[in-house]
């Protein structure tokens, strides 16, 4: 699907293509800081990297990832920031939103409660005899469909559909159900974490799930704002003549998902493919894409 390489006979069902995270920091890949991490820049250039934003963050606040799920992954929750018990020191709750890249006939994904699953006790006696499914809200995605996840949501995807995802910088995961899945290191089934997954469910949430994109532009560029929360704003750029991108004192993010063409700063031009992430530095302000072909680009700015 994406351009990367990948080892051999190993399943890879996640690629992490932009973490600040001391377990896996990305490094610059091409240019004069060629190999530096994410953590380095943040600590050498906050100021030309993050703008504004510069005092705001220790680390880059968000993780973007590209989820390969054959089978359905773990039904899971994420806390809230409002949840420091159940959060690491060091770490924040998660809200997460899904870019539907590929699907199957088969593929599914649930995101939220089914209206009338009110209470933890309910929730608590499905687990137990094997019909969660009947209270999770269910969505037959299709590419370019894109589903909001905010903190407090139950949800899981598999039977083959391939998504982008966007986050916090967190990786704190309650496991609620696992399908009877067995971990293949210890041939054991995989811990849950029930108590800690329903004590940060929100069961009067209704933000989540499949959203509809509205469009802002339609020339040069037609621009969607997908996504637009407290912690991320994405756009879905699709066109073929040159249009701008970034912004003045701030960082953005651009990932090509279709299509190919190059970003111009200052008249220096740098080539983008499918599966390409960069991060456009605050310095660097407003740049100009211009396509080779028909491009599809996500970009991605922190609201404020």
């Amino acid at each position: 699907m994406l351009s990367a390489p990948l080892p051999e006979d190993v399943p890879i069902g996640e690629a992490w293509v932009l973490s600040d995270r001391d377990d896996h920091s990305s490094q610059v890949a091409n240019g004069p800081l060629k190999g530096l991490t994410i953590s380095e820049l943040m600590e050498a250039y906050q100021k030309p990297l993050m703008g504004k934003w510069a005092s705001c963050f220790k680390r880059f606040p968000l993780l973007l990832k590209f989820l390969d799920a054959e089978e359905m992954l773990s039904v899971q929750v994420h806390p809230s920031d409002a949840h420091r018990d159940l959060i690491p020191a060091d770490d924040s709750g998660k809200t997460e939103a899904w870019v539907v890249i590929d699907a199957h006939k088969d593929s599914l994904i649930y995101a939220g409660l089914k209206p009338g699953t009110t209470d933890e006790i309910e929730l608590r006696e499905s687990l137990a005899n094997g019909t969660v499914t009947d209270h999770l809200a269910g969505i037959t995605p299709k590419p370019g469909d894109g589903v909001f996840i905010p903190a407090g949501t139950v949800h899981t995807l598999g039977g083959g559909v391939v998504v982008f995802e966007v986050q916090q910088n967190s990786d704190v995961t309650f496991r609620l159900y696992d399908w009877g899945h067995v971990d293949p290191k210890t041939g054991q089934p995989r811990s849950l974490h029930v108590d800690q997954a329903l004590a940060c469910i929100d069961f009067a949430g209704i933000a989540g799930g499949l959203v509809a994109p509205h469009v802002e532009t339609a020339s040069p560029v037609e621009r969607e704002r997908l996504f637009d929360c407290e912690h991320f704003r994405l756009y879905r750029l699709l066109g073929e003549a040159p249009f701008p991108v970034g912004a003045a004192n701030e960082p953005h993010v651009l990932i090509c998902i279709a299509g190919a063409g190059r970003i111009e700063h200052h008249d220096l031009p740098y080539g983008v493919g499918k599966g390409d992430v960069w991060i456009l530095p605050a310095e660097a302000g407003e740049c100009v894409f211009r396509p080779s072909e028909e491009i599809t680009l996500l970009e991605i700015k922190i609201p404020g």
